[in-house]
């Protein structure tokens, strides 16, 4: 382990079939005004919210609420959110949803009492959080994000053609988390395994970067293995209990900062995703899957040890009697390989790229400079060009 590092992770977890009585013990710690933010409303064809609903009540909280919250939230929703917060006079925000719906709560907790425009503040100037925040609390029903349990949130400004994420302190971070495997259930099959995908990628934009003997990759490569296992059996049967507890469980580990202590790490599949998302407003783990493959490759003659490592630990390649180039080489071939079996886009023209959007992505991709290759332009149009 190469550096200092300092690790806290203030979110308490309520985790099985029993977690939502975990909410009898939170809410008397919050004043009396809720607002309630959740999704399209699945919620309430799937029973969860009246049963949030009905332990709300008994706790003699006043409900207000805040529906409607899309996939890829905006800067539009943001602002909508705000004002009904300060409306509300909300004492606590509690999220029922997937992590689009998290990231939403949590972006609209640092804003309701902010003075600034929120989107520039927060989004495009990247400024610490400088006012009171609202406390969140989230009841998760989609797994991917890891919203659960980090400070991350991520906004779409369609006017702007940018979705940009803002990592947050733990400050920002969720008080606790609800986190019962049986509210996944009801999720569409494509939602699901674009879910599985999201968890995937953020382990492995942690884990592609050093070349030092890191216990945070050791630590990846379990989580990667057990994602792998689980998916395959969800995918034949959603509502195996034992495969999607471990995803929702690998889902939080995967990005509630643990794994990503003591090393660099990536991002660029994250920021060409996001990027391919500002301009088709496609699910989040299909754009990352779309361009994941020609990244990877792209980028593999930069850090071929380490996917050479990735090829044996992850996907069980035999290196005997081949050179690590060749090992690495056939890892990324097994990992699309299972990519096509669960189901996922492999192509950024099946959610609705097209070549002229080209270099609007290309300008509108962020750059991070922890990986094994630091992009420019050219690199970027390159990798997007090969996901077409």
């Amino acid at each position: 382990m190469l550096g200092n590092f300092t690790y806290c992770n203030p979110t308490k977890l309520y985790f099985g079939k029993d977690a939502l009585n975990g909410l009898n013990e939170e809410l008397p710690k919050y004043g009396k005004n809720v607002l309630l933010v959740y999704g399209g409303g699945s919620i309430k064809k799937n029973g969860i919210y009246d049963k949030v609903i009905a332990i709300l009540k008994a706790n003699g909280k006043n409900v207000f609420e805040d529906g409607g919250v899309m996939p890829n939230p905006t800067n539009v929703k943001l602002n909508e959110g705000i004002e009904r917060a300060r409306a509300a006079k909300a004492d606590l925000i509690l999220a029922v949803g997937g992590g689009s719906v998290c990231d939403y709560a949590k972006a609209v907790s640092v804003s309701v009492n902010c003075k600034d425009d929120a989107w520039d503040k927060y989004f495009i100037r990247f400024e610490d959080v400088t006012c009171d925040i609202i406390p969140v609390g989230c009841v998760l029903t989609m797994v991917g994000t890891g919203s659960e349990m980090n400070g991350g949130s991520v906004i779409t400004n369609h006017e702007q053609k940018l979705k940009i994420g803002h990592v947050f302190g733990d400050n920002v971070f969720p008080k606790f988390s609800v986190l019962n495997p049986e509210f996944t259930f009801t999720l569409p099959k494509y939602q699901m395994i674009a879910g599985i995908y999201d968890i995937m990628s953020h382990i492995l934009e942690q884990y592609f970067s050093g070349t030092d003997d890191n216990t945070s990759d050791y630590i990846s490569e379990g989580l990667l293995r057990s994602l792998i296992h689980s998916a395959n059996v969800a995918v034949e049967n959603p509502t195996d209990y034992e495969a999607r507890s471990n995803i929702m469980w690998t889902a939080t580990w995967a990005l509630n900062t643990l794994v990503a202590k003591g090393k660099t790490t990536d991002w660029m599949v994250h920021m060409l995703g996001q990027a391919v998302g500002a301009y088709t407003d496609a699910t989040h783990g299909m754009t990352l899957s779309a361009v994941s493959i020609p990244y990877y490759k792209y980028i593999l003659p930069y850090g071929t040890t380490k996917f050479a490592r990735f090829a044996v630990n992850v996907w069980g390649i035999n290196p005997a009697g081949k050179t690590e180039k060749q090992t690495a080489y056939e890892g990324l071939d097994a990992m699309e390989k299972w990519m096509k079996k669960i189901g996922l886009v492999m192509n950024i023209t099946e959610l609705g790229a097209t070549k002229e959007m080209l270099d609007g992505m290309v300008k509108s991709t962020l750059v991070y400079g922890g990986g094994y290759k630091v992009f420019d332009e050219k690199d970027i149009r390159a990798v997007l060009k090969a996901s077409f």
